[in-house]
């Protein structure tokens, strides 16, 4: 059967700053729940492989485990200790290079962050009609160089709180009576 684009099946990837996503969303007073988002991304932008770049911390084994069992595919970037609360990592190369590594393998990109820095990229993938959208954490707070390099496909999860937020379910117990 030869492929058209009638009946070529959509193999888009994702590529997600995970700290500037976390910090942003946290900075709107909520939490991302990451299996919930996983489902977003594959039904509504048809993502194949979805990329978490994340700073490693080895205290944190477990939670990197969780995101592997949701089909996240996690890359790694050392973590800098600047004082004993603070630490940073900066992904911004790792994305930007996973994403050139593998453009001939994906039809589209989905790029999650804010950080203007990926203006560039988002501006080749959109020149090249490679970019599915950009979506941004909170639609107040995003690079201008980005809403003027993805113009139309543009999305935000402040729009998707409601959907996308975590909750904490508590059991309700239920008292059994008994009428003798």
């Amino acid at each position: 059967m030869k492929l058209t684009k009638t009946n070529m099946v959509e193999n888009n990837y994702a590529y997600i700053d995970a700290q500037n996503v976390n910090i942003s969303i946290q900075s709107q007073k909520w939490k991302l729940d990451r299996k919930k988002f996983r489902i977003y991304l594959t039904e509504k932008y048809k993502v194949t492989r979805a990329y978490m770049f994340i700073g490693y911390i080895p205290e944190n084994q477990d939670m990197y485990t969780f995101f592997q069992e949701l089909w996240y595919v996690l890359i790694f970037k050392s973590v800098l200790t600047l004082h004993d609360w603070e630490t940073k990592w900066n992904v911004d190369a790792e994305l930007v290079l996973q994403a050139m590594i593998d453009y001939n393998k994906y039809s589209k990109a989905v790029i999650v962050t804010w950080d203007w820095d990926f203006a560039c990229l988002i501006n080749y993938l959109y020149k090249n009609e490679k970019l599915l959208t950009l979506i941004v954490p909170n639609e107040r707070r995003y690079s201008i160089f980005l809403k003027n390099t993805a113009k139309e496909k543009l999305d935000s999860l402040t729009n998707l709180r409601k959907k996308l937020q975590y909750r904490v379910y508590k059991k309700r117990s239920h008292q059994l009576s008994t009428n003798t």
